[in-house]
C-alpha cells in the first residue's frame, strides 16, 4: 500500500510543479500603452480679476485651516437639525443605496475577471458501467465492463504570456474604483442638495410669513379705509388701490404656502423617509455654516481630489488597459489542459499499483485571418481611450468652471447684501413717512401704498439674497470636494509608492 501512495504524492508534487511554473510564465509580457495622466486644460489658478478685484482673494486662508474636501461637514453645517437631517438621508436615501450595490457589483466583477488569470482546479470522480450483448462479444458470451476513476486536474487554462487577461483584470478594478469615486460624489451631492433644499424651505417659509405679515396688515387697513369711505373721507380709488394690494398680498400668502409644501415633499425625497417637523426651519438662520477658505493663490490642481474627476479618470485608464487586452489578442493563445490520478475496474483498485492516470493536452490558437476583426477591435479600443481622455478633460474644465462661478459670486455677494440691507431699510424709513404724510393729510394713500409694495419687495429681495449667501458657501463647499467626510480629517502623508485599494479576491 505504500507504493501507490507514494506513486500518487510524486503525481500530485508532478502537477503542483507544472502549475506554478505555468502560473510564473503566465503574464510576462504587458502590451498596454504607458499610463500617463493628461494634462488639465484649465488655468492653474481662479485668480481672475472681477472690476480690478482677484476674485481668489475673498477669503484669506490661515496657516491652520482645512481644505474644503478636508473638512467634515459636521463642522461646516452648524445649525444642530440640518446636521440630523443630513445624517438621516445618507442612511436613507435610495440613490446612494444604489451607489452603494453598484460598488458591490462591480467588486464581484472584477473577482470573476480577475479569477480567469489563475488555473480553476477541480476533482472529478466517474464510475461507469456497460454490457455488451453476446453476438458482438468476442467471446461469444454477453459481458459487462466497468470502470472508476478519479482525477485532478485543470481544463482550458489560458497562459497570459502577453497580458491578455491581466489587462482585463486591470480594466476591471478600474471599474471597480470609477463606481468607489462615484459612491462619494453621490454622497457629496447629497449632502449639499438636502442642505440646500432645507435653506430653501426655510427661505420659503420666511417669505410665507412676510406675506401672511402683509397681508394680515393691509387687511386691517383696508377694513378701515372701507369705513372712512362709507363716511366719505376716503376716495373710492384710494379703496380700490388699497383691495388691489390686499388680495396681492392674499395671492402671495397662497403661492408661497404651496410652495413650502413642495420644498417639503423635496427634502422628504432626499431624505428617503419622513422628516420630524421639529427638524424643519421655520426661518432662515443667520448662518447655516461656515465658509470655506479660499487663499488667493487656490489652485486648479485641488479639482485633482474631486471624486468626479478621479472617477472619470478610472474610466481612462480602464479603457487604457482594454488597449492591451485588443494588442494581445493578436498574438498565439496557449491553453493547457492536464489531470492526474488513478483509474481501475473496481473501486478497490483505484489506489493499487499501476493505477496511476495522467493526460497533459496543450493547444495553440494563432490567429491567421479574421477579416479585420481583430484591427478593428483594436481600433475601436484605443478610439475608446480617446474618447475617454476627452471627457476626462471636460470634467476637469466643468469642474473647474463650477469653482470659477461659485468663487465670482462670493467675490459680490458681500456688497449685494450689504446694499440690499440699506435698500430695504431705507424703503421701510419712506414706508413709515409716506404713511405719516397720508394720515397728516399731505399725500394721497397712493403714494402710501407705493411705497409699502417697494417694501414689501426690499424685504422679499433680501430674503432671497440671504438664501443665495448660504446656499453659495454649500456650493463652494460641494464644489472644491467638501461634503464626504462626517468629521474634519486632516491629510495626513501617504507612503510613496503606496497602492490604492483595490477589493480582494477572496
Amino acid at each position: 500500500m505504500t507504493q501507490p501512495i507514494q506513486q500518487s504524492s510524486i503525481l500530485w508534487t508532478r502537477t503542483a510543479m507544472v502549475l506554478a511554473l505555468t502560473t510564473a510564465l503566465a503574464g510576462c509580457a504587458n502590451l498596454a500603452p504607458d499610463y500617463a495622466r493628461p494634462s488639465a486644460p484649465v488655468p492653474a489658478s481662479w485668480a481672475r480679476p472681477v472690476d480690478g478685484k482677484p476674485v481668489g482673494t475673498l477669503a484669506a486662508k490661515a496657516a491652520d485651516a482645512i481644505d474644503a474636501d478636508q473638512l467634515g461637514w459636521r463642522e461646516f453645517f452648524l445649525d444642530p437639525r440640518l446636521q440630523q437631517v443630513i445624517a438621516a438621508a445618507l442612511e436613507n436615501n435610495r440613490d446612494l443605496r444604489v451607489a452603494a450595490l453598484n460598488i458591490e457589483k462591480a467588486r464581484a466583477q472584477y473577482r470573476i475577471t480577475d479569477a480567469d488569470r489563475y488555473p480553476a482546479i477541480s476533482a472529478t470522480g466517474t464510475s461507469s458501467a456497460s454490457r455488451t450483448p453476446a453476438e458482438l462479444s468476442t467471446s461469444g458470451r454477453a459481458t459487462v465492463s466497468r470502470q472508476q476513476s478519479v482525477t485532478v486536474g485543470v481544463s482550458a487554462y489560458e497562459l497570459d504570456f502577453f497580458g491578455r487577461l491581466k489587462n482585463l483584470s486591470d480594466a476591471a478594478l478600474e471599474t471597480y474604483q470609477y463606481q468607489v469615486e462615484t459612491r462619494r460624489s453621490t454622497h457629496i451631492s447629497l449632502v449639499a442638495e438636502v442642505a440646500t433644499a432645507w435653506l430653501t424651505l426655510a427661505s420659503d417659509r420666511e417669505l410665507l410669513t412676510l406675506a401672511q405679515d402683509t397681508y394680515a396688515s393691509q387687511s386691517r387697513t383696508y377694513a378701515l379705509s372701507q369705513r372712512s369711505h362709507d363716511i366719505g373721507t376716503v376716495s373710492g380709488v384710494d379703496l380700490a388701490s388699497q383691495e388691489a394690494t390686499v388680495q396681492a398680498a392674499r395671492a402671495d400668502v397662497a403661492s408661497y404656502t404651496s410652495q413650502v409644501a413642495q420644498d417639503i415633499n423635496a427634502l422628504r425625497l432626499l431624505v428617503g423617509a419622513d422628516v420630524d417637523a421639529a427638524l424643519l426651519p421655520t426661518a432662515l438662520p443667520e448662518t447655516a455654516s461656515v465658509l470655506p477658505a479660499t487663499p488667493a493663490d487656490l489652485p486648479s490642481q485641488v479639482l485633482l481630489r474631486r471624486p468626479d474627476v478621479l472617477a472619470a479618470e478610472h474610466t481612462l485608464k480602464s479603457a487604457n488597459a482594454d488597449i492591451g487586452a485588443a494588442r494581445a489578442a493578436f498574438f498565439p493563445s496557449i491553453s493547457l489542459t492536464a489531470d492526474g490520478g488513478t483509474a481501475s475496474r473496481t473501486l478497490g483498485g483505484l489506489f493499487k499499483a499501476g493505477s496511476g492516470s495522467w493526460s497533459f493536452v496543450p493547444s495553440i490558437n494563432l490567429p491567421i485571418f479574421n477579416a479585420g476583426s481583430l484591427r478593428a477591435s483594436l481600433d475601436s479600443a484605443k478610439i475608446t481611450r480617446d474618447i475617454d481622455v476627452a471627457s476626462y478633460e471636460k470634467t476637469i474644465q466643468t469642474a473647474f468652471r463650477e469653482v470659477a462661478d461659485a468663487l465670482a459670486v462670493r467675490a459680490t455677494l458681500d456688497q449685494r447684501l450689504d446694499a440690499q440691507g440699506k435698500a430695504t431699510a431705507a424703503s421701510e424709513k419712506a414706508f413709515r413717512l409716506s404713511e405719516a404724510r397720508y394720515k397728516n393729510g399731505i399725500d394721497s394713500y397712493l403714494t402710501t401704498l407705493v411705497a409699502q409694495r417697494t417694501l414689501y419687495s426690499a424685504q422679499q429681495t433680501l430674503i432671497s439674497l440671504r438664501l443665495t449667501e448660504q446656499s453659495n458657501r454649500i456650493t463652494l463647499y460641494k464644489v472644491l470636494g467638501g461634503g464626504w467626510n462626517e468629521d474634519t480629517a486632516r491629510p495626513t502623508a501617504r507612503p510613496q509608492g503606496a497602492a490604492s485599494s483595490s477589493p480582494d479576491r477572496s
